[in-house]
């Protein structure tokens, strides 16, 4: 079972900017103008009267007062009417919602007295539907007495009573904390039949402002498009230091190739200065040297094999022996860089989890962020400017004009005077679009480069059946 929702306010003197707000002249960021024309007027406003501020100056005027109304004294007690958004959307589906609401109307005149209730709009265009009524305090009968501690003296003289009937404006009379918690128990009674229950008694729960909603709203917005973009920082640093790694392990794996391909020719040319001297050995043996003279001409080759060939041989040992050095040295360079990798590898899977944890949080705490960072993208294709972006992110209508990207005719489209605004999808209630002059993006180029075709006389073929938006 659902709450019923019934808040109840003094208002300040000036009423323009609240009227604003319930008739809508002023558009709050939460409000679906596609839905606008659905809000109704339940109390028609007497003759003369066009508007809610001019029917609380009206009754007051015309209610017979005796006393003149104070400067700070409250002319108006603002009352929400409504119930647990679930709840409330269901009464409207299942066609009850007329009946709420006529119901809401009796019980409002039954407490305050039918000419006291000026106005009454039902909006449609938010969450959920509710009612917006406002009520002149116009009381009668007598004052009540402030609470004293001291003993109350019998009065020496008595003087005429003044007529406790006149009508009195006294919104402390229509707010004392008894008849409040009365308006929260007959209208939960009067709802009952809707399934809306009261809500807690002596909760400590709060009502706000619309517009602390909105600003607390919109903080919330700031703050997580910093966190987001302080862990996208920190995704790019560890992606930057991931690639660094990998192309200090591709440079050593070419030092390490090059040096063993100076290690291959190193041995070969060894290989092939030993089979010249082996050779030059076996022709002076085989030609000059005999018998016993034999010995003597070995000893002889293997002083020349010393003198023309050893130091050559000497010096590519120690060249082969240096590679193979520098050879052992990047063999170990390349492991300490892959465990180094793999380190750095664990590391950006952490953070990467991480990271998606904390987004897929977000998005399921704020479902809509996920669009509006779509649509954030889309803008940023579209050639939009920063400033221009953050403004539409607002989630106000936005009138621009100049040279609009569309990537799909790889060209620009101007434009003297557009409205760019993000709305609620008309066919998807989790899903945000973007149009311009009242159209999605997609088709808004379309109609445009139809147009630049026309302008050049070229008649463009109809666009393709079905051919709608990029999702």
């Amino acid at each position: 079972m659902g709450y019923v929702v019934l808040h109840l306010d003094k208002s300040p003197r000036n009423e323009a900017a609240m009227t604003d707000h319930i008739e809508r002249k002023v558009i709050a960021p939460n409000v679906d103008l596609k839905r606008t024309h659905l809000n109704k007027e339940l109390v028609p406003f007497p003759e003369g009267v066009t508007n809610r501020t001019e029917a609380i100056k009206h009754r007051i005027e015309n209610a017979g007062l005796s006393r003149k109304v104070g400067k700070n004294q409250v002319q108006v007690i603002r009352l929400i009417l409504s119930g647990s958004t679930e709840d409330m959307l269901k009464i409207q589906t299942e066609g009850k919602l007329n009946d709420w609401c006529w119901n809401s109307m009796d019980w409002l005149k039954k407490e305050y007295g039918e000419k006291n209730i000026v106005a009454a709009t039902l909006h449609l265009d938010e969450d959920a539907p509710h009612i917006h009524a406002s009520v002149v305090p116009i009381v009668q009968g007598e004052r009540r007495q402030k609470k004293s501690n001291k003993v109350q003296e019998v009065p020496q003289k008595r003087y005429k009573k003044k007529n406790t009937n006149r009508p009195r404006l006294c919104a402390d009379d229509v707010m004392t904390k008894e008849k409040l918690i009365h308006y929260q128990d007959s209208y939960a009674e009067a709802m009952a039949k809707y399934g809306l229950d009261r809500g807690i008694k002596g909760s400590e729960a709060r009502h706000i402002s619309t517009s602390e909603f909105y600003r607390n709203q919109k903080e919330e917005s700031n703050n997580l498009q910093i966190n987001i973009g302080l862990l996208l920082m920190q995704e790019e640093s560890k992606r930057k230091n991931i690639e660094q790694l990998k192309q200090q392990e591709q440079e050593a794996k070419q030092d390490f190739e090059q040096a063993e391909k100076q290690k291959q020719q190193k041995e070969a040319e060894l290989l092939q200065t030993e089979q010249v001297l082996s050779k030059t050995k076996g022709e002076l043996k085989t030609e000059k040297l005999k018998n016993t003279a034999a010995d003597v001409g070995s000893t002889i080759m293997d002083g020349i094999s010393s003198m023309l060939g050893s130091s050559k041989v000497k010096r590519q040992q120690q060249e082969i022996e240096t590679l193979k050095e520098e050879n052992a040295n990047l063999v170990q360079e390349v492991k300490t860089l892959k465990q180094d990798i793999q380190t750095k590898q664990k590391e950006h899977e952490i953070a990467y989890d991480k990271l998606k944890q904390e987004l897929k949080k977000i998005h399921d705490l704020f479902p809509k962020l996920k669009e509006l960072l779509w649509i954030e993208r889309v803008l940023q294709a579209m050639k939009f400017t920063e400033g221009l972006i953050k403004e539409i992110l607002d989630m106000k209508p936005v009138v621009f004009k100049g040279d609009v990207y569309s990537p799909e005719y790889k060209r620009y489209f101007k434009t003297e005077r557009s409205v760019v605004e993000i709305k609620q999808h008309p066919e998807k209630p989790d899903k945000y679009e973007l149009t311009i002059d009242g159209v999605n993006d997609t088709n808004w180029c379309r109609r445009k480069y139809r147009e630049s075709l026309e302008a050049l006389g070229i008649k463009p073929n109809d666009p393709k059946k079905n051919q709608g938006q990029r999702r």
